[in-house]
């Protein structure tokens, strides 16, 4: 009877090991999330990634058997609404609105149907004086075809290390306030979305950053801190990878890798 026991008990303790390992390890998945700003097909630049490579890097994705979701998703799952991701998640974003995403990006993301998310900064958004950038109609055509998701990235990305040191406390303040709400509603309508979400700009933040971030509507934010997205990274500043020209695909490779298998 007590041999009967022990075994049962054992049995008892090893599957509650197993559960406790399968509830750890679900909620130590890493996510890469991906950071591109500038796409060409010829030209060079410090953020510019031509098309070839970039393409190249979706092929990559694809041939080894990652799926890219969209960033939405992630947020819900590392904010504990969704249970689940898939295995080997991958997440692309995009930084500034350069017209070289309308114009490059998105007929090879189109080829691959792959989800992105594009951080706006809107004081460049059809601006003369920003030749660079798309236009609103751009944007707009970018967001009706299911595949792009538009979020903040200050009103004209400022940094905001310098800005501190050239300011006063009130005048800081008030730019704070300005990048973080202004932007937002001029995104919220133009667009006629909610923006819930935040890149900061040359990945600059700190605490007082982080709690006005909050208090404007931002439910999660973002750095390029160059590790994998999960649930221990403080809320709003959840790391991205950039990915320049330079990213050779073993390092690319290394990047995809970094996360861990999706929970089911």
């Amino acid at each position: 009877m007590q041999t009967t026991f022990n075994s049962i008990f054992r049995s008892f303790l090893l599957a509650l090991c197993l559960f406790a390992g399968t509830v750890q390890a679900a909620s130590n998945v890493k996510v890469p999330i991906l950071c591109y700003h500038n796409f060409h097909p010829s030209t060079p630049g410090s953020m510019t990634v031509s098309t070839k490579k970039f393409e190249q890097q979706l092929q990559w994705l694809q041939d080894n058997g990652f799926t890219v979701i969209p960033l939405q998703e992630l947020v819900e799952y590392l904010q504990g609404k969704k249970s689940s991701i898939p295995d080997k998640a991958v997440v692309i974003t995009a930084d500034d609105g350069r017209d070289t995403v309308y114009k490059y990006m998105w007929p090879i993301v189109r080829k691959y149907n792959v989800p992105v998310t594009l951080f706006i900064y809107p004081s460049s958004i059809s601006n003369p004086s920003a030749p660079y950038a798309m236009t609103w109609d751009q944007l707009r055509e970018l967001q009706s075809t299911g595949q792009f998701d538009i979020q903040g990235h200050t009103l004209w990305h400022p940094n905001f290390k310098q800005e501190k040191k050239r300011l006063s406390e009130s005048e800081y303040a008030k730019l704070v306030n300005n990048q973080l709400v202004t932007s937002k509603k001029i995104l919220d309508k133009k667009l006629d979305i909610d923006v819930t979400l935040l890149a900061w700009p040359h990945g600059i933040y700190d605490k007082y950053l982080e709690q006005e971030a909050e208090k404007a509507g931002y439910v999660m934010a973002f750095s390029i801190a160059g590790q994998p997205a999960n649930k221990s990274e403080p809320t709003m500043t959840q790391p991205r990878y950039m990915i320049l020209e330079s990213t050779s695909m073993q390092s690319f490779a290394a990047i995809a890798n970094s996360g861990t298998r999706g929970s089911r």
